[in-house]
């Protein structure tokens, strides 16, 4: 079976409706890996919900909230889901995560890339978060996936604007996280239940000599120290978060994140310095300097 792009595009996704509390925003932040250090204040505030000032929601929370699921697995769509990997997330934050929310979200496939039959294609899928008793919106999630063995068989749509390149100079703040071994299944607990995240014959099958860590997981955690380098650890402040996936990161390796500060802008680069790969490019965080 093959791709079929009309069926993608014409493909309805369920409405997720999902209610959430402290209790699920502090099992987000541990799922990353964040509280390890239990006496790093930075990290209380996101898995303590008597620390001082208050608990915070991490922004980059929004990319889990009603999730539509492992969608390119129906097999109706005719994707070789073994060998999709997750390209880009891209996030667009209408108003900062609240601690307690019931939302809604509609998905959608916006584009479909044909890259040619030997290259793949790229898939764009789109997810509006809105509040379920208000109806304002809260953020649109685009998923952008590599799917590379589905090439060569038509597009649709354009895709997006290319993330802009890294300041061609030294990072302004450069910081070290070391990921703990159990680190992919811990990350289950935000929804993604994977198989090529926990079992090693689903990995060995899609090329990976072990489980990898969930490109979104990288993500939470990449981003999380982008705010607190870069805007003082206030979440309020972040209006939208990106990022490119470049090379598989496995549980228990050390994350460095270099950050380039350019007023309401923050490019920042995730590297594994053990292994001397580039595993996130093009990251940027935009602020609201209004609330600064």
């Amino acid at each position: 079976m093959s791709l079929d792009v009309q069926q993608l595009i014409d493909k309805q996704f369920p409405v997720v409706e999902q209610a959430y509390g402290p209790v699920d925003c502090i099992r987000y932040a541990l799922s990353l890996g964040l509280g390890m250090d239990p006496g790093d204040e930075r990290q209380l505030r996101y898995v303590y919900e008597q620390c001082e000032g208050g608990l915070r929601a991490l922004p980059a929370m929004a990319s889990v909230l009603s999730y539509a699921g492992h969608w390119s697995r129906d097999p109706a769509l005719g994707l070789d889901w073994k060998r999709i990997l997750h390209g880009e997330q891209r996030v667009q934050l209408h108003r900062p995560v609240p601690t307690a929310a019931h939302v809604v979200a509609r998905t959608r496939i916006t584009d479909i890339v044909d890259k040619g039959i030997d290259k793949g294609a790229v898939l764009y899928a789109q997810r509006e978060i809105t509040d379920a008793l208000t109806q304002q919106p809260l953020a649109t999630v685009t998923m952008v996936t590599f799917a590379r063995g589905d090439g060569g068989r038509g597009g649709h749509g354009e895709g997006l604007p290319p993330l802009p390149e890294i300041p061609a100079r030294a990072p302004d703040t450069v910081s070290d996280f070391a990921t703990s071994p159990q680190a992919a299944l811990l990350y289950r607990l935000a929804g993604d239940s994977n198989p090529l995240h926990a079992e090693p014959r689903v990995a060995r099958q899609a090329g990976y000599e072990r489980p990898i860590l969930h490109g979104l997981c990288m993500f939470g955690l990449a981003t999380w120290q982008v705010v607190e380098s870069g805007c003082g650890g206030d979440p309020a402040r972040v209006r939208s978060l990106a990022g490119r996936f470049t090379a598989p990161l496995y549980p228990g390796e050390t994350l460095r994140t270099q950050v380039w500060h350019e007023g309401d802008t923050l490019h920042f680069r995730v590297s594994v310095p053990a292994r001397g790969v580039t595993v996130f490019d093009r990251g940027i965080v935009r602020l609201d300097q209004s609330t600064s």
